[in-house]
């Protein structure tokens, strides 16, 4: 047999097998795995040749002038620490900023929000700002835990599904292909979702909602609900706080008087809120659809609402399952890689900070750091000088991408660790080489908790590092950090921070892996949580108002524009786009536009059109479809030939910070 590791894509964290062939390779799906159990999805079949591109990075490069030179590890560090030194000497600490990567492991996401504090700030962040932050500030405060609360295998026992704001045959086709099998043995399915997906075909309810009026259905879901006194009242007199409070809110939410918000039939509404009422357990899945609004956080506390009042927590085949993007985004929060919370959620401004003093022998920052989006306006405002980005391309990724380019053209110092020269490391001064995760050892920590271990396959190309090595000697020469001799090492490390983690070893979580909570608790680990309390003692339903999207359709601006991915690419393409097969399917970027509107503006399936919103625009290939309703125009954003976040402005959800991708007002102008 192979040598087991997971699939660096999606948060599902299939486990996959690699048997090595002199120059081929041959993947399977690991059969044993509780995730996966043997299958896999295109991307872990095919997907994986760009680990052996040409384009990989294989040298430290430092800039001179408008190009790169050559440099040995030990210049490219030196220079980098030094240079780091100074500026955090002349302009204090919270004059840098460290964005990390979901991409990486759990002992590379710990390492570089140490380095940061050490170095005085909480100017920590990475990409789950842009994708799950609502989560884990949503979920934090009305269960106290930012985290799915059961697992995959337990979807056998769901009698009704609840999927929103997530298109997971595309984006978690393992997860998406389990649902449809349910849905095969007479299982419920409801969709909530404003484009026409591949489980509404299969749904017993599909409900076409506007873009930005997720509260608004769920609180007329939830006024049926209570109306018809469905509702769970021993779980809620039992384990939750606030119902009073809440129902009055919700009475303000007839399905005949949201519908005019939602565009959704009431007889619709009525029939989806019985199914998750009465014909339980019900799980509700949601993704980005839910979370990149200026409402994200408000929207996950009101999936939480819905789970609570129907008592659709604790119990296997029940919870909430937020579907993670990249494959370590739980991960890689659970390491503090977020500018309020240290590892294990440990609030900035806590008492528990004084546990990380202890062991790291310094005093710690206790202000909020900046966000992802604030590092970059701050750092075109003059007030951050130094970033080091691991393994993420902003540029492609976040929103208003123009006002990011502009940050990281006035700084002083710009670090990039990355397996290739993105459009992102292509404007750095130092580039550093890393090795991709079939190259290096370490964790990464799903969408339903598993925390896994993964395996080098083969050696990084050239002077490529592991990430995590980069971060230690570079810890080593900025700080005097201590010297780690391996990732076991981080990890061991990890475990004593982060109680829900110290129970985890290497050794007994290999090879299919142990779901956090695992503790002297809970030894073995923990598939089903809350199933008798919460971590804050009761549940909270808090009361969620309606309120619009910051942007709307108008005279000047008629289409609503939503993003997102597609089956065949991943994030910013970075991998994808370097693998034949994937390339081949998807190889250029689109606008999915609906036939009605593409007759009335008389444009062809395939004519080049422009885009454009009060931010900026791009010009686009037509794809004429009925998967989107009229009014509403869809692109995936994974093309740098057309950056379609160029388009997105400085719209953020004012409690998590993340920015508005899914509601944005353009003109379509053949």
């Amino acid at each position: 047999m192979g040598t087991i590791t997971v699939c660096p894509y999606c948060g599902t964290g299939c486990q996959i097998v690699i048997n090595e062939y002199g120059s081929s390779q041959h993947i399977i799906g690991y059969s044993l795995s509780p995730v996966n159990e043997g299958k896999l999805c295109i991307k872990g079949y095919s997907g994986l040749s760009y680990n052996f591109s040409k384009e990989r990075l294989i040298k430290p490069m430092i800039r001179e002038g408008d190009s790169f030179r050559n440099a040995d590890w030990n210049e490219a560090l030196n220079y980098s620490a030094s240079r780091m030194r100074e500026i955090i000497s002349k302009y204090g600490p919270d004059s840098v900023a460290f964005q990390s990567s979901a991409k990486c492991t759990n002992e590379e996401n710990y390492l570089m929000q140490k380095i940061a504090r050490m170095a005085g700030t909480n100017n920590i962040d990475h990409c789950a700002r842009s994708c799950h932050s609502p989560t884990a500030l949503g979920l934090i405060n009305t269960i106290g835990a930012g985290a799915a609360t059961g697992s995959i295998g337990s979807l056998e026992d769901t009698r009704t599904f609840f999927i929103i704001g997530t298109n997971t045959t595309e984006q978690h086709p393992i997860i998406g292909a389990k649902i449809l099998r349910e849905r095969k043995k007479g299982k419920n399915l409801i969709v909530a979702d404003p484009r026409k997906i591949q489980l509404s075909t299969s749904a017993n309810v599909f409900l076409q909602f506007k873009p930005g009026s997720d509260i608004a259905l769920l609180n007329s879901i939830m006024f049926v609900i209570l109306k018809n006194n469905w509702q769970d009242n021993d779980f809620i007199n039992s384990r939750t706080q606030g119902f009073e409070e809440f129902r009055k809110e919700i009475e303000k939410y007839p399905p005949e008087v949201t519908e005019e918000i939602t565009g959704v039939n009431p007889s619709l509404v009525e029939e989806a809120a019985m199914m998750i009422a009465k014909e339980r357990p019900a799980a509700i899945f949601y993704a980005m659809g839910i979370t990149q609004h200026i409402h994200g956080t408000e929207n996950v506390m009101d999936v939480s609402n819905l789970a609570l009042i129907t008592g659709n927590i604790g119990v296997r085949g029940s919870g909430i399952f937020p579907l993670r993007g990249q494959n370590n985004v739980q991960g890689s929060s659970d390491m503090g890689a977020l500018s309020e919370f240290y590892p294990g959620y440990v609030r900035y401004d806590s008492d528990n900070v004084k546990k990380f003093e202890e062991l790291w022998g310094k005093k710690m920052p206790r202000n909020r750091g900046l966000t992802l989006s604030e590092m970059f306006d701050a750092a075109a405002d003059g007030k951050i000088k130094a970033i080091y980005l691991m393994g993420e391309n902003p540029l492609i990724t976040e929103a208003s991408v123009s006002k990011v380019e502009e940050g990281i053209n006035n700084l002083e110092l710009f670090i990039v660790q990355d397996i290739f020269l993105t459009l992102t490391a292509a404007k750095a001064h130092v580039v550093f080489p890393a090795a991709s995760s079939l190259e290096k050892e370490g964790t990464f920590t799903n969408t339903e908790r598993r925390i896994q271990k993964i395996s080098p396959i083969y050696k990084p190309p050239g002077e490529a590092k592991p990430d995590w090595w980069i971060l230690k000697e570079f810890g080593k020469m900025l700080l005097g950090m201590e010297d780690y001799s391996s990732p076991e090492m981080i990890f061991d490390e990890i475990r004593k921070v982060i109680y829900n983690y110290s129970g985890a070893s290497y050794d007994n979580i290999f090879p299919i892996g142990k779901q956090w909570p695992i503790n002297k608790d809970f030894p073995e680990g923990t598939e089903i949580m809350h199933s008798k309390s919460f971590p804050i003692g009761r549940g909270k339903l808090i009361p969620v108002p309606f309120g619009y999207p910051a942007e709307r359709a108008d005279d000047d601006y008629r289409f609503i524009m939503t993003t997102g991915r597609n089956y065949y690419h991943w994030h910013s393409g970075t991998m994808t786009r370097r693998t034949d097969i994937l390339e081949r399917e998807s190889p250029e970027p689109y606008v999915e536009i609906n036939n009605d509107d593409a007759m009335m503006l008389k444009i062809r399936n395939g004519q080049v059109i422009t885009l454009e919103s009060r931010h900026g625009s791009i010009k686009i290939k037509a794809r004429i479809t009925d998967k989107i309703p009229s009014g509403i125009v869809f692109v995936p954003f994974h093309f740098v030939e057309a950056r379609v976040n160029e388009l997105v402005g400085e719209n953020y959800d004012p409690i998590s910070k993340i920015p508005e991708f899914k509601v944005v007002a353009v003109k379509v102008i053949p």
